[in-house]
């Protein structure tokens, strides 16, 4: 499709007790790597456990980079307002040394405002105080004075000035995380309106992106999408078991209450169910996979058994990757890892020449510019 890389994206919610979680999700980690995803992404959620079990990523993070060798680690998000910037600093530089460079930091304002009380902090301050975060994890990875001080980040960790990367549902995030020089990630929860494809509301944002960043920094795109690949045996009992989940998404996150059949459910959530043969044909009719750089699948809110998620990784890395265009192994993992200095040009609000991604072409024919 695109010549992405092949990611893993996780909010921890197998069933079962916190512990079997962790070790559910650091089994399929290893997995993934061994079927050649390029990166893992995992989810920091605060306090409700139906909607992820990890608020703290770092820790986990850590276990998985003692477990693999290759696969990226990546934040998708840290909600960085409400979150000290010099702790996420110091937690990303431990688990970026102890996994010879391998982190991803993903960060974010936060889609739970409910959280935001318990830390001190009001959401509706969210993008103020993210503002001057970002501000400060600069500072510490520049292994600058931090806040004027002149206490410098320990272990230091200058590559991962860039390997920031901005979560944002807007045009005018996609443009400040260009203007940034950041990576860009885009969620499968998107708000959009009724009839709307996700491609519609998305590509808007990748323009405004592309537009933003400066000269000579690379795109740094990922998407993220819900994926799961069955054999057909298990076809009818991956439906069944994907009808809470997939309900609960329309109604809390899209608003959206009214299907009846569960696979325009499915279609109003964006998740891609079903044998390798439907997945590959429902993937392609989406138009922001053809811009990516980077595309991450999840199995929620899918939520099936540890073992059907096992075996998706696998037929996603195995048959429905090389039918895409989407790349896997030690090498597209490297180059996440490898990711240069580059000079960070000021900000500036002027139009700049439409620029587009490397990655903007598509065997499948559906990547188009704009």
């Amino acid at each position: 499709m695109s010549g992405a890389r092949l990611g893993f994206f996780t909010r921890l919610l197998d069933a079962g007790t916190d512990g079997e979680r962790y070790r559910r999700a650091l089994a399929q980690v290893r997995a993934a790597e061994q079927h050649g995803f390029a990166s893992l992404w995992v989810a920091q959620h605060h306090f409700d456990r139906d909607e992820g079990g990890l608020p703290s990523p770092f820790p986990f993070l850590a276990a998985a980079a003692v477990q693999t060798e290759h696969i990226a680690l990546g934040t998708g998000i840290v909600t960085l307002p409400i979150d000290d910037p010099v702790r996420v600093a110091e937690d990303a530089a431990v688990v970026n040394a102890l996994s010879n460079g391998r982190v991803q930091l993903g960060i974010g304002t936060g889609g739970t405002p409910s959280s935001f009380a318990a830390f001190q902090r009001s959401s509706e301050d969210r993008r103020e105080i993210q503002a001057a975060h970002i501000e400060v994890l600069r500072e510490a990875f520049g292994g600058r004075g931090i806040r004027g001080t002149s206490s410098v980040l320990n272990p230091p960790a200058p590559d991962l000035a860039v390997r920031l990367w901005q979560a944002t549902f807007s045009v005018e995030g996609g443009r400040r995380a260009g203007l940034d020089g950041d990576g860009l990630l885009l969620s499968r929860t998107q708000p959009k309106k009724p009839g709307q494809a996700l491609h519609d509301v998305q590509r808007p944002i990748v323009d405004a992106y592309l537009e933003a960043l400066p000269p000579g920094v690379e795109p740094r795109i990922l998407a993220s999408r819900s994926a799961v690949v069955v054999d057909a045996a298990d076809l009818d009992a991956a439906w069944q078991t994907a009808d809470a989940g997939l309900r609960r998404l329309a109604r809390t996150f899209l608003r959206q209450d009214g299907a009846s059949d569960l696979r325009d459910v499915a279609r109003l959530t964006d998740t891609h169910l079903g044998t390798v043969d439907e997945v590959v044909a429902s993937l392609e009719a989406d138009l922001t996979l053809g811009r990516a750089t980077d595309v991450a699948f999840q199995v929620h809110s899918v939520d099936p058994a540890h073992e059907i998620t096992l075996r998706s990784l696998e037929l996603l890395a195995t048959q429905v990757a090389p039918r895409l265009g989407l790349r896997t192994g030690a090498e597209a993992a490297a180059e996440l890892r490898n990711l240069t200095a580059h000079h960070r040009s000021p900000r500036r609000t002027g139009v700049m020449d439409r620029r587009r991604s490397p990655v903007a072409t598509a065997s499948s024919g559906h990547a188009r510019k704009g």
